[in-house]
């Protein structure tokens, strides 16, 4: 993905401001950004692009690449108790990279990266959506990755892997009342999205991204709101992401459905949506069968019809009801979020919620959950943005 100087410029600004007061705590960010303006730049050419297919390996690739400009560890997952009490949550790591390469410098503060992360929780009983954001300067350990054992963390928000590849993987976050503490196995093998993991987005080389997903991962532990503290079961999913550039500049935004069915398979698909409202031909996604086949789903063989809308209290609308059909593999199903509001009204606005689908798949029932995400649809952004027309 692109990351714009300005949006570097931004998350500098905050350290600095906060650096005079509680350096390990930042302030609320006061600025906000389109999605199109945070990744539609062109690419630091400082950094390493994403040309080719590669070799992964595990748990090293679970780790930081700071020879690309940007990557991120995204967890979501469905939860419930054993009562039935239902759950949605995200925990979201960003590395945004100012250098390739670590700068000599005396001071401890010194940092060639800079850390984002997004936390949510959905409170399906109550109808609640708790979203919280931090930002750290990658230095003075408060915030970083490494591969072997795998560790990601912004202060006290981490995710954590033992094993040889790995996994289980152990997520903890809390902010205020709202805490989750979450072991994650593995399940299914990692998934290489696109070509052997090379996500394309565009025509330009080297817009794309190094891509796999952990798809189907059986979690344990507690969920914490408002409301108590909970034990819960469920799946979560588990995408992995770096690169330096990925967004064109005809490309607005997309739509991301992660789908875990009942019937013991999952369903990725993106749609990148341009500026004059149609696909782009690089959306893709691809089938996870029981038994870990693949079958590729290209932009002309998904169809997604939009039935209803919502809009946030900061008048952003949003799709709202879906119908994705794919006839390649006979599937056909609804998708619904579990509650309406899951926007994340941070720096980047945006809408990621849990959702619940039913339908079928080649002529037999299928139900399951799921998680969505939505980019390019908020209001929110600079004036330049709202120029554009976003």
């Amino acid at each position: 993905m692109r990351v714009r100087p300005r949006l570097i410029l931004a998350l500098l600004a905050l350290l600095l401001l906060t650096s005079c007061t509680d350096a390990a705590r930042p302030a609320e960010p006061r600025a906000s950004l389109s999605v199109a303006e945070a990744l539609g730049a062109p690419a630091d050419l400082r950094f390493a692009r994403a040309l080719q297919p590669r070799q992964f390996s595990f748990p090293a690739d679970h780790g930081p690449h700071p020879e690309f400009a940007a990557e991120w560890w995204y967890y979501t997952g469905n939860l419930k108790t054993s009562a039935g009490r239902q759950f949605g949550f995200q925990l979201t790591f960003f590395r945004f990279g100012l250098t390739p390469a670590p700068v000599e410098r005396s001071s401890a503060w010194a940092a060639s990266n800079i850390y984002m992360a997004h936390f949510a929780v959905t409170d399906v009983a109550d109808g609640q959506f708790y979203a919280f954001e931090r930002f750290s300067r990658g230095a003075a350990g408060l915030a970083g990755a490494q591969g072997d054992p795998f560790q990601v963390w912004l202060e006290d928000w981490r995710a954590d892997g033992s094993g040889p590849d790995g996994t289980p993987m152990r997520l903890q976050a809390k902010q205020g009342d709202v805490a989750i503490d979450l072991t994650l196995q593995a399940g299914k093998p990692a998934v290489l999205q696109g070509d052997q993991g090379l996500s394309q987005k565009s025509a330009e080389p080297g817009n794309a991204s190094y891509y796999y997903s952990l798809t189907r991962m059986p979690t344990s532990g507690s969920v914490q709101t408002a409301a108590g503290t909970f034990e819960i079961t469920g799946l979560a999913w588990m995408d992995r992401e770096w690169s330096t550039s990925a967004l064109a500049a005809n490309q607005l935004g997309w739509d991301w459905f992660a789908l875990q069915l009942d019937d013991g398979t999952e369903l990725m698909y993106y749609r990148l949506r341009l500026r004059d409202g149609s696909d782009d031909p690089y959306s893709k996604g691809v089938l996870v069968g029981q038994d870990q086949q693949l079958i590729a789903l290209a932009r002309d063989e998904v169809q997604i019809e939009v039935s209803e809308h919502w809009r946030s209290p900061a008048g952003t609308e949003y799709p709202s009801k879906w119908r994705l059909r794919a006839s390649k593999v006979g599937l056909d199903l609804l998708i619904t979020p579990l509650i309406p509001n899951q926007e994340l009204a941070l720096t980047v606005g945006y809408w990621e919620g849990a959702v619940q689908l039913s339908g079928t798949v080649a002529g037999r029932s299928v139900s399951g959950n799921g998680y969505v995400e939505l980019t390019g649809y908020s209001t929110q952004g600079s004036s330049e943005a709202h120029a554009r027309g976003q």
